[in-house]
């Protein structure tokens, strides 16, 4: 279930559900999903669907983390400097790293944080900056970002995350509670410039860290 055969599958499942940026399609299949997940259901790895990480929190689907990254991507030469808020397991800061150099990611639970690294460093993806903090907060340290991607789904657009956007810069979160969207913000001349994309279900962004 971890071979390149199965890999492949999932990558035609997502082009058939409609993405179609060749980057995005290349950067997931050089991932191996199955470093990522729990051992007890490697054999889902490549399944298009959202997998249990304990801590109530979860593996993205494969089709939700392409679909955000094309939007980002859309009719730009680069991602640029790349913020994840909710790193999770380290599978989307992976996938990101295929696609530009610089890449940091923060994670408020901290033995979530150490099974990122280790499964970072176990595909040799080391050079993704990793910090134990509050993802509401953002980084302010390593800002501004060109691009930011958020794995949890905020009530509202939280502002630090909009003053760390650089100027030409895009953000994409998921928005709500019982029902949710993505949502693209891109920073333009004349302001923030908000785009109402697909319906989504995440775990809620909480603040603070534990």
């Amino acid at each position: 279930m971890t071979s390149q055969r199965t890999r492949v599958r999932m990558i035609e499942r997502l082009r058939q559900k409609g993405i179609v940026d060749e980057g995005v399609l290349a950067a997931l299949a050089a991932v191996p999903r199955h470093v990522f997940v729990e051992e007890a259901l490697s054999s889902r790895a490549y399944e298009d669907t959202a997998l249990p990480l304990g801590f109530a929190q979860t593996i993205s689907q494969p089709y939700v983390v392409a679909r955000m990254i094309e939007a980002l991507r859309a009719g730009r030469d680069s991602l640029g400097k790349t913020l994840e808020i909710g790193a999770g397991c380290g599978y989307q800061a992976a996938v990101l790293a295929q696609l530009t150099k610089e890449v940091y990611a923060v994670e408020r639970i901290a033995p979530l944080l150490a099974k990122a690294k280790q499964n970072l460093r176990k595909i040799g993806q080391v050079e993704v900056r990793l910090k134990h903090a509050d993802g509401q907060a953002g980084l302010p340290e390593a800002a501004p970002f060109e691009t930011i991607i958020v794995a949890a789904a905020a009530a509202t657009v939280p502002p630090a995350l909009l003053r760390q956007l650089a100027p030409g810069g895009r953000m994409i979160l998921p928005i709500g509670g019982a029902t949710q969207y993505l949502c693209l913000i891109e920073h333009r001349a004349e302001g923030f410039v908000e785009t109402r994309l697909d319906a989504v279900r995440f775990v809620p962004l909480l603040p603070g860290v534990e």
